[in-house]
């Protein structure tokens, strides 16, 4: 049977994804041994499912259905720039959220119950937003990793945008030599009404 690599995520508009490719842009002064995201695949990852059958994937729509019940579309801004796990030996470099963080929260425990129910068991780290610009190489040295998390810690994003949030997507991620690609597999849309039940 075949097997889908994928992960549940709020897609982004693509004016903010332009901004976040001039972000790259004005970072990639630093040449340490850096991966950086396409900026057509950031987005907002809420659930990485990891391999999933293809016959999950009716099962996982209706679980993010139902954790979207009752939530109306909200709105997110671009934060300040961070690293995981810290700046002295960067990994990950993304950029935090602002804007209906509470909103977003409850979205996001309610995926979280509803995909457990569906089968997959909630996830251990505590959620913290953010958009991933790019992921340092394993063979970047210790001071290589250190000098851009330099950089990072003295930049700031300074990209004013807001973008409202509408809807889940299921996303399929194929592994290709020059990155992942991302296609939709099912969506599902906030809606206005609040559910009365």
């Amino acid at each position: 049977m075949e097997k889908i690599r994928s992960f549940i995520a709020i897609e982004l508009p693509q004016d903010l994804k332009s901004e976040l490719g001039k972000l790259q842009a004005r970072l990639k002064v630093a040449k340490p041994r850096i991966k950086w995201v396409s900026p057509d695949g950031i987005h907002l990852t809420l659930k990485f499912l990891g391999d999933i059958e293809t016959t999950a994937v009716d099962r996982i729509t209706q679980a993010m259905t139902e954790a979207v019940n009752g939530i109306q579309p909200f709105d997110l801004c671009i934060g300040q720039m961070g690293v995981f796990p810290n700046y002295e030996r960067v990994q990950v470099v993304w950029v935090g959220l602002d804007g209906q963080l509470d909103t977003l929260d409850r979205l996001y425990h309610r995926l979280e119950d509803s995909m457990a129910k569906a089968g997959f068991p909630p996830e251990k780290r505590g959620f913290k937003p953010h958009l991933t610009l790019a992921r340092v190489a394993d063979e970047a040295m210790p001071d290589e990793r250190k000098r851009f998390g330099d950089l990072i810690a003295a930049g700031k994003a300074e990209i004013n945008h807001s973008f409202k949030a509408s809807g889940l997507s299921l996303m399929k991620s194929t592994l290709t030599p020059r990155g992942a690609v991302y296609n939709r597999l099912a969506y599902v849309s906030f809606s206005y009404h609040n559910d009365l039940r």
